[in-house]
């Protein structure tokens, strides 16, 4: 958690996550979701990391390319592609061994090719996309994929617009809320409630995590605790 304001300035800030968590519990309650309503509040605004535009949008270029190439693109065309959209130095550690590897088994292919969701909610965060649906399937890869081939590098940058923090905020806080119920189920032997798709769930968890600064923790180690 990054505090950016001190106590004097934080007095609406309870009232703040309380209002955040009650509209989520709604959509939660709507969806008929399971939830406990003593799950801790999330980030506020003055609490949470404010990304900028710039480096959310290199992060997204990075996680396409490697998704592609956890889809099975070739090596040869992820190379030229990492050298025409100039990423050689977006991607996290984890990344950069992966996209080196010429022949990466199939458990990591799998892995890396499930980035396709947390690049699809930073598409939403940067506004190329207008919602994120409720996580019960996965994300239209096709459309996310052509996102950035049709725009190029620079046209990416320069249409990509960070949505404000608040929405970031509303949209992290209901995916704690919806992993904990897949978390729960799990637990329990049953299957995701309401349809979530529990690979969806935790990768948006993931990307939001990020996006708020959670914990101040690097790409590779995001933690989706619930």
């Amino acid at each position: 958690m990054i505090v950016q304001q001190g106590p004097s300035e934080n007095q609406s800030e309870p009232q703040e996550a309380e209002a955040r968590k009650q509209r989520s519990l709604a959509i939660l309650h709507a969806e008929q979701v399971p939830f406990i309503d003593h799950l801790p509040l999330r980030e506020t605004e003055a609490e949470s990391l404010r990304r900028t535009t710039e480096e959310v949008a290199l992060r997204a270029m990075a996680l396409c390319i490697v998704s592609v190439k956890g889809e099975g693109l070739e090596q040869e065309i992820v190379e030229r592609l990492v050298d025409d959209f100039q990423l050689a130095d977006a991607f996290s550690p984890d990344e950069k061994k992966f996209i080196a590897d010429p022949d990466p088994d199939q458990m990591l292919r799998v892995q890396f090719a499930w980035r396709y969701e947390t690049y699809w909610v930073l598409l939403w965060a940067l506004e190329f996309i207008d919602e994120l649906p409720r996580p019960d399937q996965i994300c239209d890869v096709p459309a996310a994929v052509a996102c950035l081939r049709d725009l190029g590098r620079e046209g990416f940058l320069e249409q990509a617009n960070l949505r404000p923090q608040s929405e970031i905020l509303d949209a992290a806080d209901l995916i704690y809320r919806y992993h904990w119920a897949v978390v729960d189920a799990r637990l329990k032997q049953q299957d995701a409630p309401a349809q979530l798709d529990g690979g969806v769930v935790m990768e948006r968890h993931y990307a939001l995590n990020w996006l708020i600064g959670y914990q101040n923790q690097l790409w590779d180690d995001i933690s989706t605790d619930t």
